[in-house]
């Protein structure tokens, strides 16, 4: 089923004639009329389907061929929903053995005679709308108006990845930047609050982040949280509390608003923070959340960008006239915005088209935006002049009073329509998630599967060729990724609000998705809803959705969902279901949707599933992590289709069954685990991503038995296809990895956490293709170092220890490959050598100030040599340590820091500092610093270290 794709050109068209063939070819016992209209419908079908891609090539269609388009388009899902059900009356499972079962599977053959029947009828019915449409085909002469005057896409430039790479060097930034950070970063002790305005796609977001990571590592405690038209007020406050705590896992669950209130102003009391308050709309907004940033006399910043300038005089504090306009670019940063993206620089623009780029960049009046959206367009055309003059007279200038936003508008539609059908379908389902929402990407690319959007080529799987589809979008600016993943792939992207708008204009027109609300705010169409978006949250009046639209809508999302105002089971076409819910859910009728591949559910309040999930014969992906279930139900292994199960679930028993199974994570194994289903683990050799929390008591009858089963599964999954393994032991040390036979050479991630090694063992030096290494040692010595420099594609390692460490030489001989090194260990000194670590881009470590000079020479740490470095933090443990020592090292790190290429703002943070050793203040504590100044221990001149060093 892999070839098999559904595409906003052609609909469920190309899904539908893979079932057709699927049907004459298999074993279904068809009647030799029903397999002849069958054939006839293939041929016809497939003829059509050639027709539906030449017309999505053409920017206009008349209202003939238009109304052609969308009834040939619907009908072929019609076609498909009559397929689909002989196929599910196919594979209904078998009853139980006795009478009662006896008779009740009498009762199905009676029904699937019927069904056989039913199918005959259908089939001669669908066959007459064919044929009226192939002769309203030929009436229209479609072929003709079709065929004439086609554009062809052009291929991809392989230049686009490292067009991506460059547009990190922004242009015309570092004057606004510099202002800001003006406004803000002064003596004043007081709150001050500073607004940032300009209309959309100036850069307004930008340039906050821009600012944001320049000073936040002035603020121990900060946060960037971006609002949106209609904001939900506990997912913002949920946000600025577990950044202010730095807590990845902390969950405020369902708390309200003012406990979250409540909760950040108790925390910030006494604290210097730094907030970014992104695309704010309305005073209302800004008024419930400056409840939570409570005036301080720390030395306290906010920063609020917004469209609205009431809206940024209103959040201003304490003067209304902390104001800063964002304006277009000047004509100069434009040109070198949309050269240095186009051909890297001016110089290399090629002559015949200079003239025509400048006419483009005018009639971008300076936004970046637009300017940012040409360029990446234009980066996959040829160089004829033809095509390029071609596009700047499509771009328009729009009308006089607001020409910006009609220019972004319209370059915005001429870069979609430059999309290959593939992308646009993909592009326009991001109209199924609301706006301003941060897309994880792992989650997007399953849901495009899921809805048939992928199909495989060149021989990747699925996921990578979703991937390549994701990243051409990135490529093509109409995608803006947001956070990377310590291998350098995006995570997590956003759309901008002006790309939203074409998204949900074109999502609408083409009847591609239905957002359904009151009857004022709910698209209506012609055609029946396939995909419906539904939010009820500050909504009232929403209308029902009836029996008759919900039993054609194949992809289903509900916000703040209710079950007494939405009948699942009324949705049997589902192939898509994503629940948003603040109630206690119990979907027992979610074994009615027979053709679902993709479930997703977020409800704290719902701890269980229903045993009918089991009847969900297509599932692929089960999502549960943002609920509260922890078991699954037994009839889970009846799922042969399985691919993902996202949770933290106990495992169950007979897992063994789940052959499909590709990710489990994260898998509970406690007392009440059965330590047959841990052997049963070894048998899903296509597992790749593994998740273990191992939770046996050390008291436990069947420990070593569970133990012994695990390392055999481990040992089956690693000489598979194992590639990424999380193993979290509640029990200190209870499981050794000393020994893995043979070695899991596929493995690239590997994360053991409260389990220590007692040095780096033979397997893992073996990893050639590890990429991340997070793990626990008795201590970090040389040797250990040494062993793990030799792993060539490591590109993230963390170290755990709890005993201190002595002075550590990073030698150049290894750690080729390095971008992020976190030890979690004190260490008594730290040197890096001259060409070690060469493409470190973080580092973090802790390090004990007492007797460090004579543990350092001079206190140099060699930090300088870390050319590539971006970010430093480092911990100074401060017990038995002097005053003076202290502020030696603190001073020591941000001289050495100040040396790189990048200027990274080191954080550095006292640890123990009440168990400091005060020296005498006076002239002897003078002399003893001269006297460390003049030997080189500390360095000269005013260097000032993080403002948050001096917390406790």
């Amino acid at each position: 089923m892999d070839g098999i794709m559904v595409s906003i050109a052609t609909g469920a068209m190309n899904s539908l004639l893979g079932k057709l063939t699927m049907m004459l070819e298999g074993e279904y016992n068809l009647q030799q009329d029903v397999k002849a209209n069958i054939t006839f419908l293939k041929d016809e079908l497939c003829s059509m389907s050639a027709l539906l891609e030449k017309l999505a090539d053409k920017e206009e269609l008349d209202p003939q061929m238009k109304d052609w388009r969308d009834q040939v388009r619907e009908m072929g899902f019609d076609i498909e929903d009559s397929i689909d059900e002989h196929l599910r009356l196919g594979h209904m499972p078998e009853k139980p053995s006795s009478i009662l079962g006896f008779f009740v599977k009498y009762i199905d053959k009676v029904k699937k005679l019927v069904g056989r029947h039913d199918i005959a009828l259908q089939i001669q019915e669908l066959k007459a709308r064919v044929i009226e449409a192939s002769d309203r085909r030929k009436r229209y002469k479609l072929d003709v108006a079709a065929y004439s005057d086609s554009t062809n896409v052009a291929s991809i430039d392989p230049r686009l990845p490292a067009l991506y790479v460059e547009a990190n060097s922004l242009v015309g930034i570092d004057g606004p930047t510099n202002e800001i950070i003006k406004l803000v970063a002064d003596e004043e002790q007081g709150l001050k609050v500073v607004s940032v305005v300009g209309f959309a796609g100036l850069g307004k977001t930008t340039l906050a982040n821009q600012v944001y990571k320049s000073i936040a590592g002035q603020f121990k405690y900060r946060a960037f949280v971006s609002v949106s038209l209609k904001p939900d007020m506990r997912k913002i406050l949920s946000a600025i509390l577990s950044q202010m705590k730095k807590d990845e896992h902390a969950s405020t669950g369902i708390r309200d608003e003012d406990w979250l209130i409540n909760e950040i102003r108790d925390f910030l009391k006494d604290r210097r923070y730094f907030v970014v308050i992104d695309d704010i709309w309305s005073s209302e907004a800004w008024g419930i959340i400056k409840c939570a940033l409570l005036e301080n006399a720390c030395g306290s910043r906010i920063i609020v960008t917004t469209r609205n300038a009431t809206v940024a005089k209103t959040c201003c504090f304490p003067d209304m006239d902390l104001v800063y306009e964002v304006r277009p670019l000047s004509e100069a940063d434009s040109k070198s915005l949309f050269f240095g993206r186009t051909f890297a620089s001016e110089d290399q623009c090629p002559l015949h088209l200079k003239d025509v780029s400048i006419d483009i960049i005018k009639k971008c009046h300076g936004l970046p935006m637009a300017i940012i959206t040409m360029s990446s367009l234009l980066s996959t055309k040829s160089e004829r002049r033809e095509d390029w003059v071609s596009i700047r007279d499509s771009i328009g200038l729009g009308p006089a009073k607001d020409p910006g936003l009609e220019v972004i508008r319209r370059v915005l539609s001429l870069s979609y329509r430059d999309l290959p059908h593939h992308l646009k379908t993909c592009l326009l389902y991001l109209g199924m998630y609301p706006e301003d929402h941060e897309f994880y990407v792992p989650k997007l690319i399953r849901r495009w599967i899921s809805e048939g959007f992928i199909k495989v080529t060149r021989g990747r799987n699925l996921q990578e060729e979703g991937e390549s589809y994701f990243n051409e979008l990135v490529n093509r600016g109409v995608i803006q990724p947001f956070d990377f993943g310590r291998d350098g792939r995006v995570t997590t992207c956003r759309v901008h609000d002006m790309i939203l708008d074409i998204i949900i204009s074109k999502a609408t027109e083409e009847n591609f998705i239905t957002f359904w609300g009151d009857t004022t705010h709910t698209s209506i169409s012609k055609g029946r809803a396939r995909r419906l978006f539904i939010d009820y949250r500050d909504q009232e009046n929403v209308m029902d959705v009836s029996s008759t639209v919900a039993s054609h809508v194949r992809s289903l999302v509900v916000f703040e969902y209710c079950e007494h105002k939405l009948r699942i089971a009324d949705f049997q076409a589902l192939r898509v279901l994503f629940i948003h819910s603040s109630q206690k859910l119990h979907l027992k009728s979610i074994g009615n949707l027979f053709q679902l591949r993709y479930l997703q559910i977020e409800s704290y309040g719902t701890t269980r599933l229903p045993e009918q999930i089991g009847e969900l014969y297509f599932l692929e992906t089960l999502d549960i992590c943002k609920t509260n279930v922890t078991k699954l139900p037994a009839s889970i292994v009846k799922l042969q289709h399985l691919k993902y199960i996202i949770g933290m679930v106990k495992l169950p028993n007979g897992i063994g069954k789940m052959q499909s199974l590709e990710k489990l994570l994260s898998a509970v194994v406690d007392d009440r685990s059965s330590a047959y289903s841990l052997k049963e683990l070894g048998d899903l050799t296509g597992l790749r991503i593994l998740g273990l929390h191992w939770r046996i008591s050390d008291s436990h009858c069947d420990r070593m038995t569970c133990i012994t089963n695990l390392a055999s599964s481990l040992a089956k999954l690693g000489n598979s296809n194992l590639q990424c393994l999380t193993f979290h032991c509640y029990s200190a040390n209870q499981i050794q990895f000393n020994s893995w036979s043979p070695p899991p050479h596929l493995l690239q991630k590997l994360r053991i956490k409260n389990t220590s090694l007692c040095g780096i063992p033979e397997w893992m030096a073996s990893l050639a293709n590890l990429t991340e290494l997070a793990i626990m040692v008795d201590q970090v010595t040389q040797n250990v170092l040494q062993i793990l420099g030799g792993l060539s594609a490591l590109l993230y390692l963390e170290l755990w220890s709890e005993v201190a460490a002595e002075t550590l030489t990073i030698c150049n001989a290894g750690f080729q490959a390095l971008k992020h090194f976190h030890m979690h260990s004190f260490v008594k000194g730290l040197m890096f050598k001259d060409g070690s670590m060469m493409k470190l881009q973080c580092l973090s470590f802790d390090i004990m100030a007492q007797g460090m000079q004579s543990a350092c020479t001079h206190l140099d740490f060699g930090i300088h040599h870390l050319s590539a470095l971006k970010k430093l933090t480092v911990g100074i443990i401060c017990e038995g340590a002097r005053v003076e020592e202290v502020e030696a090292l603190e001073s020591a790190i941000a001289h050495e820091t100040s040396l790189l290429p990048n200027c990274p703002t080191p954080l550095i943070e006292r640890w123990m500092e009440k168990k400091m050793v005060k020296y005498q203040a006076g002239k002897e504590g003078e002399r003893h610093i001269e006297h460390m100044k003049e030997h080189g221990e500390i360095p000269t001149g005013n260097l000032n270290t993080n403002p948050s060093s001096s917390s406790t």
